[in-house]
């Protein structure tokens, strides 16, 4: 049966993410997850838990919370975590110097009197100014809703996203699921809420809310873009622990049917309303793209190409054709290796005898990748979401040829919004190779245009080396057949490093589990050693390009790639271990939820999300900031911190864009970069790449992953670990089949 305990965090034993265990000064041992903030935050505050006792086989009796909330002033949270300028001591001395009351009256009427304090400067005193009426209006909200123990963070939030909206209280009173329209607010945090102001189970805004975020999440997790509907009725089930409540679930998925929420397509497949919208749009645009004639480019295509002076084989010379020939839409699908670059190349350099070279735009999906295109096919190139940001204020790009490479990275809804602002007759070339991960969200377009073959599409899987010694793209191409490669074998720009452990069929029978674990754990602390050893050998050559300043050159020099973030072999803790090689004695560095960021770190972004930022010139002249769209895995270098201001500073250099993090963002936005796991590193390239490969990730093995992981390598590639893993690995295919609207249409 649950109980309450009351004390105050003196020590924490350990921590990882969100989850720690700790000592309360009276001597009881705790556990469980701390969201809101840094665990740090809450050493020393009075806490009241909600939980249970149990046994721990470590720390023994522990007193498990599921639910812990900080006994502190509201105008001290309010003050620390909303308004900008404050740090924890001066809220903490304000408040003890003048009380709630009387410090709020301040910094509505009085606010001079700050300066009379320690640290507060003009400039500060002017930012807490801004911050304070931007706020202030919010007090009402943090008042109406701390009754039902919403944290700090969940108010920042709420009042952040709430700030321009009238009457945010009377909206949240009618309706707490209007809160699930807010990034970073789910179904699960607002319905929390809303439990508590007393919402019943059954409520059709609660059941609507939630039909809502189970279509959409469930397609996002699952890559899908419909659902069949006793999938859906299931999910709510689970998530709303509800038995036999189809009835409910028929009228509501009425109702939102009516209201152009969620579409039904044939065989009871379900979309969500945008979902259903961009594949639909994809569908007919390229149905449509494909009946245009461009009317061709030039007469002889054996003299151009002779001219041109460049050797191409028969299926690239099939793709150069067609375009001449008059196709306004290309897919150009090719496996690693096969000259995909050299036949685009060749392409634009056609398209330029009729189109100025201003009228050609090549991009892709993430900066890495629109660089390679630009430095192999010598026209200008951006990325997609660059060009979206760009444009965003006009109708169409005032581009007549467009060239989108990595395309198998691109999900359905960022494909169309996309191909919305390509001109009707610009000629579309779409460049991919169907080999490699399906996109993270929803939809797999790529894929579906070539099941259905929905336009004109040229297969280049003729694979051409570079010389006898180089493998990369052959032992890619075997496994992407389900192949075990020769990868044994000594190769100039490939190798296997062989740790596993000794007779391990024969220790599966006479070993106990621990044991077994044990050996296990020690066979991936010999793969750490061998990575570091690897390590060893690229620092100078990396620190080089640092200390140099070649900072994207830096960042793409050495990565290790690991397909899990848990674990041993996980990213998690690979990168605490790589951190004190590359970084071990930063000036400065901060310390969030368990993970130490230092001045100079590897890192990378986590969350698509609007951030404050400059160009790199921008932030290097003093100019004002603006905000832009930063996008999951853009990859950066942490270069500045001020403590003060407790503020973090990121260049990405492959976008040229500086952003700034506060330093409760971080944990939020930023993870350390120096290792990766393989769906990160899609449409990246690296000089050298290291993977463990070990049973341990046995569950993720399969050929479209390792294919991926292995082609990321520019001029070397090392596996360490078990070949037995990496054989079963070789021969499992990658069997999910997306359900996608574009399949169903």
């Amino acid at each position: 049966m649950s109980t309450t305990l009351i004390g105050e965090i003196e020590k924490i034993l350990f921590e990882e993410e969100s989850f720690f265990i700790a000592v309360l000064k009276t001597g009881e041992k705790i556990s469980g997850s701390y969201f809101e903030s840094d665990i740090e935050h809450i050493k020393g505050s009075a806490i009241t838990l909600d939980g249970i006792w149990q046994e721990h086989k470590k720390y023994g009796k522990t007193f498990k919370f599921t639910s812990i909330k900080v006994n502190q002033n509201q105008l001290f949270f309010f003050l620390n975590k909303i308004v900008k300028g404050f740090t924890k001591k001066l809220s903490s001395q304000l408040i003890e110097k003048f009380g709630s009351d009387e410090l709020v009256d301040i910094l509505d009427n009085d606010i001079e009197r700050l300066l009379e304090f320690k640290g507060i400067k003009e400039k500060r005193l002017q930012k807490i100014q801004d911050s304070w009426k931007k706020f202030r209006s919010m007090r009402k909200l943090g008042e109406f809703l701390s009754p039902f123990d919403v944290s700090a963070t969940l108010l920042t939030t709420i009042a952040t996203a709430m700030k321009n909206v009238e009457e945010p209280c009377t909206k949240i009173k009618n309706n707490p699921y209007v809160l699930t329209s807010i990034n970073s607010i789910g179904f699960r945090r607002a319905d929390e809420l809303a439990l508590k102001m007393g919402v019943q189970k059954t409520d059709e805004n609660r059941i609507a809310s939630a039909m809502d975020y189970v279509l959409l999440n469930y397609c996002e997790q699952q890559g899908n873009s419909c659902v069949a509907k006793e999938i859906l009725f299931h999910e709510l089930d689970e998530l709303l622990m509800f038995k036999d409540k189809e009835n409910i679930y028929e009228s509501i998925l009425v109702e939102r049917i009516a209201e152009k929420n969620i579409v039904i397509m044939k065989n009871d497949r379900l979309s969500p309303a945008r979902l259903y919208e961009a594949e639909k749009f994809l569908y007919d645009t390229f149905k449509a793209r494909a009946k245009r004639d461009s009317g061709g480019f030039v007469k002889d295509i054996d003299k151009f190409l002779k001219e041109a002076d460049l050797e191409l084989g028969e299926q690239q010379k099939e793709a150069v054709v067609k375009i001449n020939k008059g196709v306004s839409i290309l897919f150009l699908v090719g496996y690693a290796g096969t000259g995909k670059s050299t036949t685009s190349r060749t392409i634009l350099n056609l398209l330029n005898t009729r189109f100025d070279t201003k009228e050609i735009m090549t991009c892709a999906l993430s900066g890495i990748a629109s660089q390679r295109i630009a430095d192999t096919t010598g026209y200008e190139s951006a990325t997609i979401q660059s060009l979206i940001l760009k444009y965003d204020k006009s109708d169409s790009f005032p581009y007549l040829v467009v060239l989108i490479d990595e395309a198998s990275m691109i999900n359905s809804s960022l494909f169309a919004r996309f191909l919305r602002k390509v001109k009707k007759n610009a000629i579309l070339i779409i460049v991919g190779d169907d080999a490699q991960l399906p996109p993270i969200g929803a939809g797999n377009v790529l894929s579906d245009v070539l099941t259905l073959d929905l336009a004109p599409i040229v297969k280049l899987t003729k694979i051409y080396r570079q010389s006898e010694d180089q493998a990369i793209t052959l032992i890619a191409n075997d496994i992407r057949k389900g192949e075990v490669p020769q990868y044994t074998e000594k190769y100039e720009d490939f190798e296997f490093v062989e740790i596993s452990m000794q007779n391990s069929y024969a220790m599966k029978n006479m070993l106990s589990a621990s044991e077994l674990q044990e050996k296990r754990e020690e066979n991936s602390q010999n793969i750490i050693s061998e990575i570091l050893h690897r390590v060893l050998e690229s620092l100078e050559k990396a620190r080089y390009r640092l200390n140099n300043k070649q900072i994207k050159e830096y960042l793409n020099y050495f990565q290790v790639i690991t397909p899990m973030k848990g674990g041993t072999l996980g990213a998690t803790n690979l990168n605490k271990v790589l951190q004190e090689y590359f970084n071990p004695n930063p000036k400065k560095c901060v310390k969030k939820a368990g993970v130490e960021f230092r001045l100079m770190d590897k890192v990378v972004h986590i969350k698509n999300e609007n951030m404050t930022s400059w160009s790199g010139d921008a932030f290097k002249l003093g100019e004002n900031s603006n905000q832009r769209r930063i996008f999951n895995g853009m990859s950066g270098l942490l270069f500045k911190i001020e403590e003060e201001e407790e503020l973090v500073y990121v260049f990405y250099p492959n976008e040229d864009v500086v952003v700034v993090y506060e330093y409760a963002e971080l944990k939020q936005y930023l993870m350390l970069s120096y290792a990766l796991t393989i769906h990160k590193v899609q449409g990246m390239e690296y000089d050298i790449v290291v993977i463990p490969i070990t049973f341990s990730h046995f569950i993720m093995h399969n050929t479209k992953l390792i294919y991926t992981a292995i082609t990321r390598a520019k001029h070397k590639c090392i596996l360490v670990g078990e070949g037995a893993a990496f054989e079963s690995g070789c021969k499992k295919f990658e069997v999910t089949r997306r359900d996608t609207v574009l399949l169903e249409l």
